[in-house]
């Protein structure tokens, strides 16, 4: 198991595997997505602090707020980046990434503002496009 070691995989050897993961799930369950998750599990944040208000809106009342195999897909993309980032010696903790550092500077305020916005355009397209 050293290839599990290895800093870089081959992108050919990842996409292949990428891919057989992408159809055993669409055989077995459904496509693989993550954007629902991301709402779900803020609404079951808020179902702490306002019960009442997400089970009245008509999004949750069809795609109810739980942790199913989506939301332990997500999980497990955290945990095994971790795990492969630790494996392979490459686990830092960072808050500005050189390559950002490089080009805008080590600023951590427009670091945040920037991913922040970011953020919100990739999630208001990611649900747009109905993921």
């Amino acid at each position: 198991m050293n290839w599990l070691r290895k800093q870089e995989w081959s992108p050919y050897v990842a996409g292949g595997l990428a891919g057989v993961l992408i159809w055993v799930a669409i055989l077995t369950v459904k496509p693989l997505g993550a954007s629902t998750t991301f709402v779900r599990t803020a609404a079951m944040i808020e179902k702490i602090f306002a019960p009442g208000h997400v089970a009245a809106l008509p999004y949750f009342v069809k795609y109810t707020p739980k942790i199913d195999w989506q939301w332990m897909l997500v999980l497990g993309v955290l945990i095994g980046s971790f795990v492969s980032s630790r494996l392979s010696g490459q686990f830092q903790i960072r808050f500005i990434p050189p390559m950002w550092e490089e080009s805008f500077g080590p600023g951590k305020f427009n670091r945040w503002i920037f991913a922040f916005i970011g953020g919100i355009f990739l999630m208001f397209g990611a649900r747009m496009a109905g993921g």
